[in-house]
């Protein structure tokens, strides 16, 4: 008998503590919640500065963000909307919405990004002069994840200010190259639409000619990810992305 009241009272403080433990993590994750969504919205505000070059480590991050304006684009018609509210929208979530978005021909889905939403937010740094930069948000798949990044254009909107992905799961040391400061500081200064309009940008394998407008480096040992880029680089730059917004933009019809 004294065994199985053993048995029973090492059960119960099993149990017990199981329970008082989900309980502490439980009420964790719910407490940290709202500082882990606001050191996200933070990072992804970090990320846009720096593929824009703007990012000053001496300066809070909000109050250097103030300097960019957020707008939303309609992607099928090239031009800005007021159809949602840039604070509110989630771009990655109406992606996956049949509401928002729509299937791609596999023909054109060069990115393997299978949807595309039909809103799109960008976003502008303007001066006394008007626009100065303007930074789109750009996605596809690499070898083994989509990789979610930015592409900043200066005033002209075809030279390259910079590039950056803030979220991936390509291989650490190969396709995670992405990430390394020199491959980022081959893109600024590139053009991206040719004289004939079409895009022209792409990531070559191996060394570019620098000398080159529109070639930036590839990856060495990571062909499928750089493969990956350039063909996402060609999709958000192009018709089913913001080619016709850009061409809006230009013009003064945006």
């Amino acid at each position: 008998m004294a065994n199985n009241d053993s048995i029973k009272k090492t059960m119960l403080v099993a149990v017990s503590l199981c329970f008082v433990c989900s309980v502490v993590v439980s009420t964790a994750a719910v407490l940290l919640r709202p500082a882990q969504v606001a050191n996200k919205a933070q990072d992804f505000k970090r990320n846009i500065l720096q593929a824009a070059g703007m990012r000053d480590e001496s300066v809070a991050v909000e109050e250097q963000f103030a300097e960019i304006t957020t707008r939303v684009v309609d992607l099928s018609t090239g031009r800005f909307t007021d159809a949602v509210d840039p604070d509110k929208y989630d771009q990655r979530k109406a992606a996956k919405d049949p509401a928002l978005s729509e299937r791609l021909n596999p023909d054109d889905d060069i990115a393997k990004i299978s949807r595309l939403e039909k809103y799109a937010e960008v976003y502008l740094v303007e001066g006394d002069q008007g626009l100065e930069k303007i930074i789109l948000p750009i996605r596809g798949y690499g070898l083994w994840s989509t990789l979610y990044g930015f592409l900043a254009l200066d005033s002209d909107l075809n030279t390259v200010v910079g590039l950056g992905f803030y979220e991936h799961g390509e291989t650490p040391g190969l396709g995670g190259e992405v990430d390394n400061p020199n491959w980022k500081a081959s893109w600024p200064g590139k053009q991206v639409y040719g004289d004939d309009g079409g895009v022209a940008i792409e990531v070559v394998k191996g060394k570019a000619d620098p000398d080159a407008r529109y070639e930036v480096d590839g990856l060495s040992g990571a062909t499928l990810t750089a493969r990956g880029v350039h063909n996402l680089v060609q999709f958000w730059l192009g018709e089913n992305g913001f080619a016709e917004f850009l061409d809006n933009l230009k013009r003064g019809e945006a």
